[in-house]
């Protein structure tokens, strides 16, 4: 993907002394006395910050957070949990700008937080005479936001039409090496694992998918919808039988390339959907009328934990099983580990796949794991970002 890296204007010398507006994701969730509860994305964005500051720019950083409603102000709303948390990760105070649009006065050498992006009319719908005004702030833009890079709003999209220079930061440089690596150059066997509740959010993957993976491992509620579809009894389990025809038709995909979806053979059930609920192994086909899948069973287990292992390439998006209830954590535990010690380049994405690989303490074993949720669901249908292609766009006619 060619686009313009800030890593590389910096090395030129090309931000120092200039006005870098980075477009940060601090979207971070807080308690109800408006504290910081998780602070990875803050974490995240402090590479590019520093690395502006270091070569001298005059740094102006700003996110959405929430979903405000444009123009009118809340406390709730506000960046001033973040600056905070940003104030300490950086050793330096960060004062928050409010009613920024109109002009900023932050000096070389240091930065300033502009107030929640989303608060200002014509954000979300990409104003143009916004995105002029945002653009005018700055001599450099930078976009660090891969989690709002699948929208196309004026911070994310419109300032990098009209911006003297448009660049990713090296959060989202890293982002499209890791998607590059892994989907678009990937080294075989690539074998993506696609969970969740329904098929029909995530129909549109799975499709995409067939036509690139070797291996498509499914879990969750779509688990069972593909059990549906290979004539195996689900009891009372989530699933989607309306679209049984289009699991079989990814099936069909998959075996027309010489590929498979592996079915689970056996899984672990429940009467009831609890923490407490006692858990039963059985073979898939002896699922009863009043039972819930939960989970995989530890046959099926080991048998994506083998083709985790001899694969070269994985993408994973979903717990396999309800992790969240340690009676039915087993089938995700068994993969993200098999995962973790796979040779195989591995890219992860998505809230619950997160969470799963923190509970495990998996976050140095993974190859890259992914700050955006929807941005990278859309990777994986095989959509072009908007932020990547107004970053393409803006490399072209520098070239």
């Amino acid at each position: 993907m060619n686009i313009l890296r800030f890593t590389d204007l910096v090395a030129q010398g090309k931000a120092r002394g200039q006005r870098v507006f980075i477009r940060a994701d601090l979207n971070v969730p807080q308690d109800a006395d408006g504290r910081v509860t998780e602070d990875t994305r803050i974490r995240a964005s402090v590479p590019a910050i520093r690395m502006a500051l270091d070569a001298g720019a005059a740094v102006l950083v700003t996110s959405h957070l929430g979903r405000p409603t444009e123009g009118e102000f809340k406390p709730a709303d506000s960046l001033a949990p973040v600056a905070a948390r940003l104030s300490e990760l950086l050793g330096c105070d960060v004062p928050l700008v409010a009613h920024w649009i109109d002009g900023v006065d932050v000096k070389p050498g240091h930065l300033v937080l502009l107030e929640n992006c989303r608060l200002n009319k014509g954000e979300k719908k990409n104003d143009p005479a916004l995105a002029r005004k945002l653009a005018a702030l700055c001599d450099i833009y930078v976009n660090d936001a891969f989690g709002t890079a699948h929208r196309a709003e004026g911070t994310t999209y419109g300032i990098a039409q009209f911006a003297p220079i448009a660049c990713a930061g090296p959060l989202l440089a890293a982002e499209i090496d890791a998607i590059t690596q892994a989907l678009a150059n990937p080294r075989r066997p690539l074998v993506a694992i696609v969970a969740g509740a329904k098929v029909s959010t995530k129909l549109t993957i799975l499709q995409s998918l067939a036509a690139k993976v070797d291996g498509l491992v499914v879990g969750g509620g779509i688990a069972n919808t593909f059990m549906l579809a290979a004539g195996l009894p689900i009891g009372k389990s989530l699933a989607e039988p309306a679209l049984v025809h289009e699991a079989k038709a990814v099936i069909a995909a998959m075996q027309a390339r010489g590929a498979a979806v592996p079915i689970p053979q056996d899984v672990v059930v429940a009467k009831e959907f609890k923490a407490d609920a006692p858990a039963t192994v059985k073979a898939a086909a002896d699922v009863a009328a009043d039972d819930l899948i939960l989970d995989v069973g530890p046959q099926t287990s080991a048998l994506l934990a083998a083709q985790l292992a001899a694969a070269g390439t994985i993408v994973w998006n979903g717990p396999v099983g309800v992790f969240e209830f340690d009676a039915f954590a087993k089938g995700t535990e068994t993969v993200a580990r098999a995962i973790a010690a796979s040779g195989a380049f591995s890219i992860a994405g998505g809230g619950d796949t997160l969470a799963a690989i923190a509970k495990y303490g998996l976050e140095q074993d993974i190859g890259y794991i992914s700050t955006g949720g929807g941005a990278f669901l859309e990777v994986l249908e095989g959509k072009t970002l908007p932020a990547f292609e107004i970053l393409m766009q803006r490399a072209a006619q520098a070239s």
